[in-house]
C-alpha cells in the first residue's frame, strides 16, 4: 500500500493558507504540513492599522484558530524556521536540526519589509510594521495626536497613513522612488498623485529636493523623539519614524536549493519552479508573463490568495495558467483622493 503524499507549505499567510485548504480538499488522504516562523496562527495583516485605533487583542485579528488546523488535519508548525532546501532529495532542513521529507513543496513564505542599504544602520531608530508585535510597539510609542514620519510611502504605508490621519495624527510622507510602490506611476502623472497626498492631509517632503535621506536619529532633549536628517543639512522631527520602501521576497532558505532565483523564485505560468516538485505562490515568486516577455511579481490580497489556490490545484494534478484577478492601477477618486486596489480585500 502506498504511503500518502506529503505536501509541505512554507508560509502561513494568505497564499499559504489558501494553498493548504485547497490541498486538503483536493487530496483528502494526503499529509499536509504548514511551516511558519510566526508564533501566531493565520492573522489578517491588512487589519494591522486597527492597532492604532486601540485594538490590542491579538485574538481579534486571527482568521483561523488552532482548531481549524486540527479539524482539517493540517499539521501547523509555528515558530519554526526553514534553514535550507535540498530539491534533489526533497528534504527541508529546519533550524533545530530536524529534517523533513516532502513529496511536493509549495513555497508561500511571502516577503519582508525592504530597507535601503544606506539606512540599515538606522533601523533601531525606526518602528517597523511587518508583524503584530511591530504594530503594537509603534502604537505604544506614538503619543495621542502625535506626529508620524513615513519614509518612502509605499501602498502599505499610505494605507496606514490614512488611519493615522483619521485618528487625528500628523503624518509626513518623505517621498522618493519607492513612493506608491508597487504601482508604477509615470513621471507625467506623478505630480497629480503627490498633490493628491497633500489634498488627503499628508504633509509631503521630497527627499530628492533635499539631497536624499542621510540619517535617522534620536531627537534632542526637549524636542520630538526622532529626527530625519537630509544631505542638504535640513531635518524634520517627529514622534516615530516608520520605513515603507516596499518588500523583498523572503527566500534566503531557498538559496542553493537548485531552483532558479532572480529577485524571487522564478516560476512558469502554472506556478511551478524549475523543479517539478516545487511550486511557489504570493510575494515570493516571479511569474513568467508572455505578454511582458519577462518574469514579474503580482501583488494584492486577491492576487495572492488566487495564487495559493492555483498552485495547490496544479500540485494535485491540474495544469492551469496564472491569470491576474486584481487591477494593478493606482487610481484617483472623484474627490481627488488616492485609492489603491491593493487596499481591497474580502
Amino acid at each position: 500500500m502506498n504511503a500518502p503524499r506529503h505536501h509541505v507549505v512554507v508560509g502561513s499567510g494568505v497564499a499559504g493558507n489558501q494553498a493548504a485548504e485547497t490541498l486538503r480538499s483536493r487530496d483528502p488522504e494526503s499529509r499536509v504540513t504548514m511551516i511558519t516562523v510566526s508564533k501566531l496562527p493565520f492573522f489578517n495583516r491588512y487589519d494591522l492599522p486597527r492597532v492604532f485605533r486601540g485594538e490590542r487583542d491579538w485574538r481579534k485579528f486571527i482568521i483561523y484558530p488552532a482548531e481549524y488546523y486540527l479539524d482539517n488535519r493540517i499539521s501547523l508548525r509555528r515558530a519554526t524556521q526553514v534553514v535550507s532546501v535540498d530539491s534533489a532529495r526533497r528534504t527541508l532542513f529546519l533550524a533545530h536540526n530536524e529534517t523533513l521529507h516532502f513529496d511536493t513543496l509549495l513555497v508561500a513564505s511571502g516577503a519582508s519589509p525592504y530597507m535601503p542599504a544606506e539606512l540599515v544602520e538606522y533601523r533601531p531608530q525606526m518602528h517597523g510594521f511587518g508583524s503584530f508585535r511591530d504594530a503594537i510597539a509603534a502604537a505604544d510609542a506614538l503619543p495621542k495626536d502625535g506626529h508620524v514620519i513615513l519614509l518612502g510611502g509605499d501602498t502599505i504605508g499610505l494605507d496606514l497613513g490614512r488611519t493615522l490621519l483619521d485618528i487625528g495624527c500628523r503624518v509626513t510622507v518623505v517621498i522618493e522612488k519607492h513612493t506608491f510602490w508597487p504601482h508604477e506611476v509615470s513621471a507625467d502623472e506623478r505630480p497629480r498623485y503627490i498633490q493628491a497626498l497633500t489634498d488627503m492631509g499628508f504633509e509631503v517632503v521630497d527627499a530628492a529636493a533635499r539631497g536624499q535621506i542621510a540619517a535617522v536619529r534620536a531627537g534632542e532633549p526637549g524636542l520630538a523623539a526622532r529626527r530625519v536628517l537630509f544631505r542638504d543639512g535640513s531635518e524634520i522631527h517627529g514622534d516615530i519614524v516608520m520605513p515603507f520602501f516596499g518588500v523583498a521576497p523572503a527566500l534566503d532558505f531557498m538559496l542553493g536549493s537548485g531552483v532558479d532565483i532572480e529577485r524571487g523564485l522564478l516560476v512558469q505560468p502554472n506556478l511551478r519552479t524549475t523543479n517539478d516538485a516545487i511550486y511557489a505562490a504570493g510575494d515570493v515568486c516571479q511569474i513568467w508573463s508572455d505578454a511582458d516577455k519577462r518574469y514579474r511579481f503580482y501583488y494584492g490580497w486577491k492576487n495572492v490568495r488566487a495564487m495559493g489556490e492555483l498552485a495547490a490545484h496544479n500540485v494535485t494534478g491540474a495544469d492551469e495558467p496564472w491569470v491576474p484577478t486584481q487591477d494593478e492601477g493606482l487610481q484617483l477618486t472623484a474627490d481627488g483622493r488616492i485609492h489603491s486596489p491593493f487596499w481591497e480585500y474580502a
